[in-house]
């Protein structure tokens, strides 16, 4: 299941990356967000692992690659499922800028959740929809 999703953010293009970076803007904009923990490799580059701890589920962070500020692409897997996300940055102007999310959930694991993507596949770019509006918001007001 492939999806984009995409915000304007009102802020220049590397106030809202310096933000993407930052996990503590991932409590701001992901409900229960805890924390972020880095497991191995050079932390922001290629090849780097780190644990994204929620408060219901953890999930595994591999990058695959870092081209910041324009590009962010990693994949995450979770016990029930794994997909990769890419977020391009784009500057439309001096104080205003897009960020565009490509979704792709490339496994589903267990009968209930791939259930779930097969019934209801809008739920999960509902989900990063109101993400992308938490981040925006989050970023607008800093």
């Amino acid at each position: 299941m492939k999806f984009t999703c995409s915000i304007n953010v009102k802020k220049p293009k590397q106030e809202v990356v310096k933000h993407f970076e930052d996990p503590e803007a991932l409590k701001q904009s992901q409900k229960d967000f805890l924390r972020m923990e880095h497991l191995s490799g050079n932390q922001g580059e290629t090849g780097a692992k780190s644990k994204l701890i929620y408060k219901k589920f953890d999930l595994i962070e591999t990058i695959i690659h870092n081209k910041l500020p324009d590009e962010f692409y990693a994949k995450y897997e979770h016990k029930r499922m794994t997909n990769t996300m890419r977020s391009k940055f784009t500057a439309l102007n001096d104080n205003e800028t897009t960020l565009t999310t490509e979704i792709d959930y490339t496994e589903f694991k267990g009968f209930f959740i791939k259930l779930i993507a097969k019934l209801f596949p809008n739920m999960f770019k509902k989900q990063v929809d109101k993400w992308l509006l938490r981040f925006k918001s989050f970023c607008e007001k800093q």
